[in-house]
């Protein structure tokens, strides 16, 4: 019995180490170089035509529990391999991203534009931690993402923020893209049970490779379809693997530093949007101009 014991553990471990090698060897040696979506290679056709990346599960509609169960599984120890590894590169990325958004949410009125001035809003919080990222020394961008309309998918556009680093070798430069509210979106209102679970995994804030992004938008993306076909529901076309990449994979354009605002300029900055008040010196005259709204009174 032990010796049976002995081996079930070794064709189990077996069957993990295959499954990752497998998974690996097909999103960073069989989908072409990363940065063909930039260059307009072969890997962009992925995203303008053909369905063959919707990850179609293989499964009809009606499948038994065992076949259900199975599929579910293999798409979380898929995403787990995806996302367990990591380059130091990657890692040390994350570390500074992670303690960027820390420190920017930590900061009382860290939102300074007028549209959201009480509150946190995508665009200051992309511009907050490219800088930060630029001040540990990244070369990073806010990028500006757009397609057009193809036979498949809407137009769209999207913005997320990434960091190009020179490598070692003769590689080129090393891509790594960073999105903020990773996990967000993936997520379904109409979802089961087993699609919500696998979302859960996915990390709020996703820093990594191109290879390793597309190999992760191609698992949930399959596992959307296969949620859909379950509930008898149609597939939405930005729930579409091809939509998806496009957000992230399509080229973009990188917003260009800043330039830094002076002593005088960043205290106008932080003030402009302060509600006016008044003193009880001007309240008179206030009350005598018609339809001029009062302000807040602040009595000296």
């Amino acid at each position: 019995m032990a010796g049976d014991e002995g081996r079930d553990g070794c064709c189990v471990l077996g069957r993990v180490m295959s499954l990752s090698d497998m998974v690996l060897g097909f999103f960073e040696n069989g989908e072409g170089n990363p940065e063909s979506y930039r260059d307009g290679g072969s890997d962009s056709g992925d995203i303008e035509g053909g369905s063959s990346d919707e990850g179609s599960d293989g499964f009809g509609s009606s499948v038994g529990a065992e076949e259900r169960k199975a599929f579910w599984e293999s798409q979380h120890q898929v995403l787990q391999v995806l996302l367990s590894r990591n380059s130091s590169l990657e890692t040390q990325i994350r570390r500074e991203t992670e303690a960027a958004i820390r420190h920017l949410r930590s900061e009382a009125g860290a939102c300074s534009c007028s549209r959201n001035a009480a509150n946190e809003c995508r665009e200051c919080l992309l511009r907050g931690v490219t800088e930060r990222l630029r001040d540990a020394g990244y070369n990073s961008a806010v990028c500006n993402s757009k397609w057009r309309t193809s036979s498949s998918i809407p137009k769209g556009e999207h913005t997320y923020i990434d960091v190009v680093e020179a490598a070692d070798g003769t590689k080129g430069p090393v891509r790594v893209v960073i999105e903020v509210c990773f996990r967000a979106e993936f997520e379904m209102a109409r979802a089961s049970e087993e699609y919500r679970r696998l979302v859960y995994r996915l990390p709020e804030v996703f820093v990594g490779k191109p290879e390793k992004l597309r190999g992760v938008i191609k698992t949930v993306c399959a596992a959307a379809k296969k949620c859909m076909e379950d509930n008898k529901m149609h597939m939405a076309p930005w729930r579409k693997s091809k939509y998806m990449q496009a957000k992230w994979l399509t080229p973009c354009e990188r917003e260009p530093p800043r330039a830094a605002l002076s002593p005088t300029e960043a205290a106008f900055s932080a003030n402009r949007h302060r509600k006016p008040q008044a003193s009880m010196l001007t309240f008179d005259l206030l009350d005598k101009l018609p339809g001029l709204h009062w302000p807040a009174v602040r009595v000296l």
